[in-house]
């Protein structure tokens, strides 16, 4: 069995008792969509940096391994396009007399630079090179989860998705969070590795690994291609 990101953080009595009981697969349905979690500037910042240079000016960044993540979600992306694959961007929702769900973020906005506050103005924006294209959905949310106060639900009902495919940020945090509502709300949840990210490596590692045993099935980045090319001919001509 190939080696996953996870493994290094195991115990040997989880080893044990993996081997002893794996996962079973959930499988993929027969409609999917792709949903893009916080791909947003206040995680990446202007510039690819390491983390403890980042946060400098962006608090929320998430150093490299955002950005080395983003020629993959590009791949994810390009590929769902192809394949005419409903596509949902969520981000978060600033300025409109809703506070954020994070009592820990709560600052005095007044004490921050002009950069600081310009800074903060477009945090949300998403970023320019996962821009979504016109018809592809834009939900914003004041939650952790992708599901919880926004019109998700409804709109994957009335396309029929019964599949949803998950990346973006972070692992432990948004991505984890949508995940787990998906799966509450029955659809069968995907993610791909190598197109989530976090700023810690270990919570990275084991949200992954929480993930695949209980809610989705954490897959590498060439196995959800394949399945999105394989469903894309599957469908009929002009479809």
């Amino acid at each position: 069995m190939a080696e996953r990101i996870w493994d290094r953080f195991l115990t040997e009595q989880d080893k044990a008792h993996l081997a002893m009981k794996p996962p079973r697969p959930i499988g993929f349905g027969k409609k999917p969509a792709l949903l893009l979690i916080d791909l947003y500037r206040w995680v990446f910042g202007d510039k690819p940096e390491p983390i403890l240079e980042a946060i400098k000016n962006w608090p929320g960044s998430c150093g490299m391994a955002g950005w080395n993540a983003i020629p993959h979600i590009q791949t994810l992306l390009k590929t769902a396009r192809e394949a005419r694959i409903p596509i949902v961007h969520v981000t978060g929702l600033a300025g409109a007399g809703v506070q954020e769900w994070s009592f820990r973020r709560n600052g005095d906005p007044s004490k921050l630079s002009p950069e600081g506050q310009q800074r903060r103005q477009h945090k949300f924006d998403i970023i320019d090179e996962v821009e979504p294209l016109p018809g592809e959905a834009v939900l914003r949310k004041t939650s952790p989860s992708a599901f919880w106060g926004t019109p998700l639900v409804g709109h994957l009902n009335q396309l029929g998705i019964d599949t949803v495919i998950a990346c973006g940020e972070s692992t432990s945090g948004c991505v984890r969070a949508s995940v787990v509502d998906g799966t509450t709300y029955r659809f069968r949840m995907v993610v791909a590795e190598e197109c989530v990210f976090d700023r810690h490596e270990a919570c990275h590692a084991i949200n992954l690994f929480d993930m695949n045993q209980k809610y989705a099935d954490v897959l590498p980045l060439n196995e959800v291609v394949q399945y999105m090319r394989s469903w894309r001919a599957e469908q009929p001509v002009g479809a």
